[in-house]
């Protein structure tokens, strides 16, 4: 019998897509999970405790919480993480994020598992250019976009690469790109087709990203359960687009038109200035930030040739990803 795996995020957008792809390949799984959350799913979703899984109750944020919830596991798969970028600093993000991963380290330490999957993210790395594209070897330089999300991340990465070195905990690092697909019930980042879809972006800004199936990337991740090298890192992506050309594609997709109009940098970092004086005279968070706005000013482009190699990362077309995702949100009302 394959051993047991317990996922935290199980109930996020890539969290439902590993215990699918782990129950697809016949691993017993135990999901980790906040008070309640067990007994409903985000959305349209069936709750986890439907699924012929073992739930276990917990708060990262509170390691006493925990108790033995890694007791009896071969493996861990640490998917949980708030990935909150309005507004760009919250002490809850390192909580989460940060404190989040240190708690799940002494659970793998106190059970002796077999492997750590810890599922980072690609701005994790210094980004390049489409012609030499960013990739494990170069390192984040610092703190660029002033976003708690990033940097707590980072440091959570950072915890990881450490056990690994200095602990001889056997983990994996893996550092998924921007995500596309179906079962993106809150939404997240599928929300740029929903909004697309309803024509509520009339311009696109001048940077781009690198965008990945997100079933691709639950099989790549499961896969570095086995597979990969002990503290090495592994960015999960496929095709790297500007913006421009990315929202050409997803709306060809779906059949909309797509933005008209480019939307300088420096208007748009205007804009997100305009979006924070907003923000303190309201008191609340505007559709936008100055961080968000740096960000999509830049494109940001990697590679994944090391994951293709070393975890054999699938890699679906964009196209398809985002017609799964389309498809997923017409049959469950969100269209």
């Amino acid at each position: 019998m394959l051993p047991l795996v317990l996922v935290t995020g199980a109930n996020g957008f890539l969290g439902r897509h590993l215990v699918q792809e782990l129950l697809g390949r016949g691993y017993p799984v135990r999901a980790l999970l906040r008070p309640g959350q067990a007994q409903r799913g985000p959305g349209p979703l069936p709750p986890l405790a439907a699924l012929p899984i073992e739930c276990a109750e917990g708060d990262l944020t509170q390691p006493a919480s925990l108790h033995e919830a890694a007791a009896g596991c071969g493996y861990i798969i640490h998917a949980a993480a708030l990935a909150q970028v309005n507004p760009a600093r919250h002490p809850a993000v390192w909580a989460t994020n940060y404190g989040g991963t240190e708690a799940v380290l002494g659970l793998a330490r106190r059970a002796g598992v077999r492997r750590l999957v810890y599922v980072g993210t690609a701005i994790d790395f210094a980004f390049g250019t489409r012609q030499q594209p960013g990739d494990e070897t170069r390192s984040f330089a610092g703190p660029r976009y002033g976003l708690d999300y990033q940097e707590s991340k980072l440091a959570a990465a950072a915890l990881v690469r450490r056990a690994a070195a200095e602990d001889e905990l056997p983990a994996v690092l893996v550092h998924p790109t921007f995500m596309l697909g179906p079962q993106d019930a809150k939404p997240t980042s599928n929300a740029l087709l929903l909004a697309l879809r309803r024509g509520e972006l009339p311009a696109y800004p001048a940077g781009g990203k690198n965008y990945v199936h997100v079933r691709d990337v639950a099989v790549a991740t499961v896969n570095a359960l086995t597979q990969g090298r002990q503290g090495e890192s592994y960015i999960l992506g496929h095709e790297n687009l500007s913006f421009r050309e990315a929202f050409h594609l997803m709306a060809g997709v779906l059949g909309v038109a797509p933005p008209r109009w480019p939307l300088p940098p420096a208007l748009a970092t205007l804009y997100g200035r305009l979006c924070e004086l907003k923000t303190r005279l309201t008191g609340r968070p505007a559709a936008l930030n100055a961080a968000m706005v740096a960000v999509a000013n830049d494109g940001h482009y990697f590679t994944a040739a090391k994951a293709r190699t070393e975890l054999a990362l699938p890699q679906t077309p964009i196209a398809q990803a985002v017609a799964d995702a389309d498809a997923w949100f017409s049959a469950h009302g969100y269209v």
